[in-house]
């Protein structure tokens, strides 16, 4: 499905990577490409040269009047759709579409696409693993990785037998699409998270549930019976799905007795020889592996992956044994629903830290999960403050400025048994720029004890 926009008018709103990626494949197809971006920093000034030095026009600081001379516009992840510009573009009748949207238009091939509020970049990083070890030609892309339209003028170049998309989309990439049309849609979960973003829960689930709009009833969606909002949505849904869950058995999956069990009721797999811990990640695996098998993967290939897949970068990454106390960097947990799911992991006694850029979450709601087994709370950054006030009263709490000193107070405090656990529950954005700057930092810290 290629579309012609030869010499079409295209506004490209956003300089970050998905921008940038936008921006090349629509000058690649011929199409008369301007983009704009507000923001004036290091990585704008960098992709401004990029791309001017390939003939494609560009702004930064500012959103001139030209943004309008157009007849697309393609909207990067980052931009809000309730701002100022988005509201004249559309008054005047410019079509927009996000960049996952525009990257769709250039491609025939199938895609796997994964949302969620948690577990998104894991699952993804798993069905990779169990397609890359069969017949498959997978290309991870979207929120992880590449973007989508830089796999897509990558993959144009040079198609390979067994190629197929597998895509991590957050709600951001979905607030925008017109035609994008997953094969297989899954869903892992629905919690409150981005609500500095979206007005309220329920926007944020129309957001997450609009990846479905198009799909058929040759297509499949696969979600997670055990989350409430899914559940309820698409229990009596028009296009085929699957529930998984690690309660609930599906066509090609159960557990029993730390078993799990195939669609012939056969032994599949003992538990016990999974690496990656933690429930949400059995989850997680039990929900790729029925992808696998609707692909026709075979069992051998789904088994070797879910035995040996030990986890990403920043996601309850094991970074080091000192003094008999454990160091684990979860800096990708940027909500609370993460940090319960991590904290969950553990039966050792946890020193949590926390912290970071608040999106409008509501810490009292780790209340009845640090009660367990968190023996000290040490929170840092914008949000320390809001952690201090919401949990100092109920657990022994430390307030930080900085992550560095973060550290320093939980090796002080930390004993032989205990684990820290950097799993912050906010964005990065107050003192990093990103969460892997965060947990990088973090890394390095941790190894210089």
């Amino acid at each position: 499905m290629s579309f012609n926009i030869a010499n079409k008018k295209i506004t490209i709103i956003g300089l970050q990577k998905s921008g940038v990626a936008a921006a090349q494949l629509a000058s690649m197809n011929g199409a008369n490409v301007f983009v704009s971006d507000l923001i004036e920093n290091e990585i704008t000034k960098k992709n401004y040269i990029k791309l001017t030095d390939n003939n494609i026009k560009c702004e930064i600081g500012k959103h001139t009047d030209r943004i309008f001379e157009s007849e697309l516009w393609v909207v990067s992840p980052g931009v809000p759709k309730n701002i100022k510009i988005i509201k004249k573009a559309q008054f005047l009748g410019i079509k927009i579409i996000g960049e996952i949207e525009f990257a769709n238009m250039f491609t025939n091939l199938p895609i796997i696409a994964v949302t969620g509020s948690n577990g998104k970049s894991t699952t993804v990083s798993i069905i990779y693993d169990m397609l890359k070890n069969s017949k498959y030609e997978p290309i991870l892309a979207g929120n992880i990785g590449i973007p989508f339209s830089s796999a897509v003028k990558e993959l144009n170049q040079k198609l390979i037998k067994g190629n197929i998309f597998i895509l991590e989309v957050s709600s951001f990439q979905l607030e925008f699409i017109d035609q994008f049309h997953p094969y297989i849609s899954l869903f892992l979960n629905i919690s409150p998270d981005h609500l500095d973003r979206h007005k309220n829960m329920a926007e944020y689930v129309r957001a997450k549930l609009s990846m479905v709009k198009n799909m058929t009833n040759d297509d499949f969606i696969i979600f997670n019976k055990e989350d409430e909002t899914l559940n309820t949505y698409f229990k009596n849904f028009s296009v085929k799905t699957i529930a998984y869950g690690l309660k609930s058995d599906n066509k090609f999956f159960s557990i029993r007795n730390s078993t799990l069990y195939d669609s012939n009721n056969e032994p599949f797999l003992e538990l016990r020889k999974i690496r990656l811990k933690g429930q949400h990640n059995l989850s997680n695996l039990i929900a790729s592996a029925t992808i696998a098998k609707i692909l026709n993967i075979d069992g051998d290939s789904i088994k070797n992956t879910m035995k040996n897949f030990e986890g990403i970068e920043h996601r309850l990454e094991f970074i080091r044994k000192f003094s008999d106390v454990i160091y684990i960097n979860d800096s990708k947990a940027t909500n609370l629903s993460s940090v319960i799911a991590a904290l969950n992991s553990f039966e050792s006694p946890i020193i949590l830290l926390l912290g970071g850029k608040n999106k409008d979450s509501n810490f009292r709601q780790l209340l009845p999960h640090t009660r367990r087994h968190v023996k000290h709370i040490v929170s840092f950054g914008e949000a320390g403050g809001e952690i201090a006030t919401a949990l100092g009263d109920a657990v022994r709490l430390k307030k930080t400025s900085s992550l560095s000193q973060a550290v320093a107070s939980a090796h002080k405090v930390a004993s032989p048994g205990d684990v820290v656990l950097m799993s912050p529950g906010c964005a990065s954005f107050d003192q990093f720029k990103s969460f892997e700057h965060r947990g990088t930092k973090f890394k390095e810290l941790v190894n210089r004890l």
